[in-house]
């Protein structure tokens, strides 16, 4: 059809952006083609996200949700709208994002998609003997039933009725569909061999003389000059389980109760972040989690591991590795359930084209990493039928071996061959590769960065010699000479998830790479046999827990000597530069903005007018530091507040040496009162790694340290890494970059395969002797990136 005849729709085919300020964009204006994949890259912190997650995805979001009525809306997240001028021709955002599935314990892989849901289903229909409906098969239902009168009016009298009802749920009454049951070892909560008297509590805060003691030593129930293994079996109750009951204890009314009980009240009904430091120990100490004895850790009643088909109950069905599952699945044939055999087939076949088949369906959500996390919630897209609809991905390729990767980019492209706009915000080559359209912003980060650098295809990005397109083609060369080890971490019998009883020596003092596919054990092996002595620091991608008052400078303990350069230079008290203490706006309560909620609308963060946004009262600002007040200092990116400490008036040796760890790890571009809450996977890993540098630990442990790293600043890490090798560190790192494998001094890959295909060791040795064997897909990978 010649473009006079085109039919008006079928000319909204970009999506445009005019004028995106938010964070740190300068007036953006970007056209997307639709129906095509999109790729976006530039530095960390160059305004990627701020891009497409708070301005397209944003915006995408906030309009549909107005689409609803003001009654649903009050139950939604509130939205504000983007700091952007025009946005035209967008369609409904679908974000598949990393963050971490919520941790908690009810939650598995099957409860995350439909796939438990449809196996109750499918169980309540074929199990055999019938036990009732899908709740039987469910662990987040308990068994209820009741009886009793009500009251029901008929024919203008009120008569008495019996009824009673009961629901048949598959939740193990023993642990609560938990799967697991908690203990307490006595042996961490008194001293057997000795009495009361004689010091035999061992619990914080119950040290002889205090109330917590005379409890006990004083209530008459047991002797406490006698040793605690004498105890006759009433004592030993008394003492352990009693009941709480009112007695007088030393001349005052006291509720006196067993010890266990009393513990589980006063400490461990308490959030394990929440707690004081050596009362956090004593609980890791003594708290023992064990199988549930009842339900063998399935958290399923007897009734519904009762009920099977073909000789398998559901529990063993959600035990089974996801590719088997599929299989077993594959040959159940029964027209009566047709339908829902071939739901159940797509969903789990989407799991193993996705490359999570090594997963099972009762894995608990929480355990997963972020990119598994970000392909399980892919699972539930990939069979959709919508079409034209925006798929918003935050680096799929995170948490994927080379040979993954692959697979990853056959299924953006078949979303986009779906008809659908696929945005992908990337920094691995392999991805950027299969892009229709790039948008490379930069070209620094922070207040450097938040401009479009270049906008058009591949080919034009590699001319255009911007940062991204200079690095595209980036090799990184196996290292000539390779240090040596200085001892070893023996490792015996690993068998934690899939580990085949692994036995390995992961040599010290120098730079070791762990490597394998996607749940092939890496992290089973490092996270669980290495032993978390004193000497071991491990630094994840785990969120950092804090509010969004937190920032780099109260998280990196930046800000007390920052606070105290300014309280003795000023002759008054540290608490005042503290914009959670006394220093804070009164009007905004040290939050630098006011927000207001709008009920069912989108509530509303205005900046605050008192202090316009700096946070702190008037009279702080007037005291100053080397010509700068205490707003200004946290509003300066870390480089600049490098040189700012480093020397002069301002010389505050302790904030020096924080800020410099900081810019080592690449976050010189951050400013010290940006809220934590804003910074992405990969940054606080980074954060953590230099709140860590200055621990006393030998051993680092580090889990993707690239996440998030632009290629240019990959070697910037590899540099950091070998400074720490080179001050008499041991860095174990577990990673997918072929630029990390070629520089390490050791490399252990695992697998062959992910899941019960993997969990051994294929290779250890340098990576040239890798390369050179090619006997593992890692090392071909490896081969075919060093051009080997």
């Amino acid at each position: 059809m010649d473009a006079a005849n085109a039919a008006p729709a079928d000319s909204h085919d970009l999506i445009r952006v005019h004028g995106a300020r938010e964070n740190n964009l300068k007036d953006v204006s970007v056209e997307i083609p639709k129906r095509r994949l999109t790729v976006f890259t530039g530095v960390s912190g160059s305004g990627k996200s701020s891009l497409v997650f708070d301005t397209i995805a944003a915006e995408s979001q906030r309009l549909i949700n107005e689409t609803y009525s003001a009654f649903v809306q009050g139950f939604m997240p509130t939205l504000a709208r983007p700091e952007v001028d025009v946005l035209d021709g967008l369609t409904t955002a679908i974000i598949v994002d990393q963050q971490r599935m919520g941790a908690d314990p009810r939650s598995t892989v099957g409860t995350a998609t439909d796939a438990g849901a449809m196996l109750r289903i499918l169980f309540s229909r074929l199990g055999t003997p019938h036990i009732g409906s899908p709740k039987a098969f469910s662990f987040n239902v308990a068994s209820i039933s009741g009886a009793g009168a009500v009251t029901v009016e008929r024919g203008g009298r009120q008569v008495k009725e019996r009824r009673s009802f009961s629901i048949t749920g598959g939740m193990c009454p023993r642990c609560e569909g938990r799967g697991t049951v908690t203990d307490l070892d006595l042996t961490q909560l008194y001293d057997a061999g000795k009495s009361l008297n004689e010091g035999a509590l061992t619990v914080p805060g119950y040290k002889a003389g205090g109330w917590n003691f005379r409890l006990y030593a004083e209530s008459g129930l047991v002797d406490p000059d006698k040793p605690i293994r004498s105890y006759t079996k009433r004592e030993l109750a008394d003492f352990l389980h009693r009941e709480p009951t009112r007695m007088k204890i030393a001349g005052i009314n006291m509720t006196y109760e067993g010890l266990i009980p009393r513990i589980q009240r006063s400490m461990l009904a308490k959030d394990r972040e929440g707690m004081q430091p050596h009362i956090r120990e004593f609980v890791d100490r003594a708290v023992t989690f064990t199988v549930c004895p009842d339900c063998d850790g399935t958290r399923l009643t007897e009734a519904a591991r009762s009920s099977k088909i073909a000789g398998i109950s559901i529990a063993d069905a959600c035990a089974m590795q996801i590719s088997d599952l599929t299989d077993w699945v594959r040959e159940l044939t029964e027209p009566s359930v047709a339908p829902l055999l071939e739901s159940l087939r797509g969903t789990l076949d989407s799991f193993v084209e996705i490359g999570l088949g090594y997963l099972s369906l009762d894995r608990p959500s929480g355990t997963l990493s972020g990119g598994e996390a970000q392909r399980v919630k892919m699972v539930r897209h990939l069979g959709s039928s919508l079409t034209d609809v925006t798929y918003v991905f935050d680096e799929p390729s995170i948490g994927l071996h080379p040979h993954d990767v692959r697979r990853m980019n056959a299924l953006l492209r078949r979303l986009r061959d779906k008809g659908n706009t696929v945005l992908v915000v990337e920094h691995k080559p392999e991805v950027i590769a299969i892009a229709d359209h790039v948008v490379d912003l930069g070209p620094g980060a922070g207040t450097a960065g938040g401009t479009v650098c270049y906008e058009g295809d591949l080919a034009g990005l590699r001319a255009a010699g911007t940062l991204t397109g200079r690095h595209l083609d980036d090799r990184a060369t196996l290292k000539e000479t390779v240090r040596k080890p200085t001892g070893t971490l023996e490792i015996r019998g690993a068998t934690t998830h899939n580990l085949r009883g692994v036995d390995v020596d992961i040599p010290l003092g120098v730079l070791t790479v762990v490597t394998g596919v996607a749940g092939s054990g890496k992290s089973s092996l490092v996270h669980g046999s290495i032993p978390a002595d004193e000497g071991v620091v491990s630094v994840d991608q785990a969120p950092i827990r804090g509010s969004r008052r937190s920032n780099p400078a109260t998280y990196t303990g930046l800000l007390d000597p920052v606070r105290k350069a300014f309280a003795k230079a000023n002759g008054v008290k540290p608490a005042l530069f503290s914009a959670n203490s006394e220093g804070a706006c009164p009007n905004c309560n040290g939050a630098g903005v006011v927000y207001t909620d709008l009920a069912m609308m989108a509530g509303v963060a205005t900046t605050c007018e008192e202090c316009e946004g700096r946070r702190f009262e008037a009279s702080v600002l007037r005291y100053r530091l080397g010509g700068r007040d205490i707003s200004e200092v946290l509003a300066m990116p870390v480089a600049e507040a490098a040189e700012f400490f480093g020397a002069g008036e301002a010389h505050v040796p302790a904030a020096h040496k924080i800020l410099g760890r900081l810019a080592d790890v690449g976050l010189g571009y951050l400013t010290l009162g940006q809220p934590l809450t804003t910074l992405s996977g990969g940054e606080r890993q980074r954060l953590k790694l230099a709140t860590h540098m200055a621990d006393k630990g030998g051993v680092y442990v580090l889990d993707e340290p690239t996440t998030g790293l632009h290629l240019a600043d990959v070697g910037q890490l590899l540099a950091l890494l070998d400074r720490l090798v080179d001050s008499g560190k041991s860095v174990i790192v577990v990673e997918h970059h072929q630029a990390v494998m070629a520089h390490a001094d050791w490399i252990i890959d695992l697998g062959p395969g992910a899941g019960h295909d993997g969990g051994r060791i294929v290779f250890e040795g340098t990576p040239a002797d890798l390369v050179a064997a090619r006997s593992t897909l890692t090392g071909e990978h490896l081969a075919e990136y060093v051009g080997a």
